[in-house]
């Protein structure tokens, strides 16, 4: 029999699963998920990051005070499945990366949760050109699409494609990926837009993220997943398979 607690915790993860994903969380790859108030992840046990993250930004979450950077390793994730701090030791020095978020944490600094978005299962190895040039002018279009007055579902995670490079001082065996995707979607009463984008780590810091545009298709193709894997068929063709569904609310010509 279920205790209280337990149907609390049931009906809990069904919220934030609902409140995370928009048409489903994506399938397609086999992983841990991890669902909290603020984000969802698939954690890949092989690769040590997450295979995708799955996140609501809203006028509640944005626009909070500056929040701290304090690392740490998942506590809800085996540690043999995930990084810890020390395994980004000399990564900046060597590799010119930074710790970049998947879920951008500028995004829910509004929160009470703020601090789950610096654990390691939300971080990847990101080059410093591409998460302090193109990768953050797209996280910060996205809350300027907020604060103009739209919720926006957001799908952001890594590609495989290439070889990187690896972490100098890690005890895991890892890969690091090779570039980004982010699937941005908005849902007003049942009318679906999506615009989609993928930039490599070898992207310069100048670089103008309007121009990584692809379709969703594209994303799924390279990736393996379904992004929404309950979009009703007959949207996805106008989706799914199209440029363009945002990116004049993104600020691109």
């Amino acid at each position: 029999m279920k205790t209280t607690a337990m149907i609390i915790a049931t009906l809990w993860s069904s919220v934030s699963l609902a409140d995370n994903c928009v048409y489903d969380c994506p399938t397609g790859v086999a992983g841990e998920q991890i669902e909290r108030s603020i984000y969802t992840l698939s954690n890949n046990a092989n690769t040590k990051f997450a295979d995708w993250v799955a996140y609501n930004v809203t006028s509640e979450t944005i626009d909070g005070p500056s929040r701290s950077r304090y690392w740490k390793a998942d506590p809800d994730i085996d540690s043999a499945d995930t990084l810890e701090p020390g395994d980004y030791t000399d990564a900046n020095a060597i590799l010119s990366t930074d710790r970049g978020h998947q879920v951008p944490l500028a995004s829910f600094s509004n929160t009470d949760d703020w601090a789950m978005l610096n654990y390691l299962s939300n971080i990847t190895p990101q080059s410093s050109t591409l998460n302090q040039g193109p990768w953050v002018d797209l996280e910060s279009a996205v809350r300027s699409m907020v604060s103009a007055g739209q919720d926006v579902y957001v799908v952001s995670g890594p590609l495989y494609e290439w070889t990187f490079g690896e972490l100098p001082e890690a005890d895991e065996t890892h890969t690091i990926p090779s570039g980004y995707f982010k699937v941005v979607i908005t849902d007003v009463n049942g009318w679906v837009e999506a615009s989609a984008f993928i930039m490599e780590q070898s992207a310069a810091r100048a670089d103008d993220f309007c121009t990584t545009e692809v379709t969703v298709d594209e994303v799924e193709s390279r990736s393996g997943l379904d992004i929404m894997p309950s979009l009703a068929s007959y949207k996805e063709s106008s989706v799914e398979g199209q440029l363009g569904g945002l990116t004049a609310s993104l600020g691109c010509s």
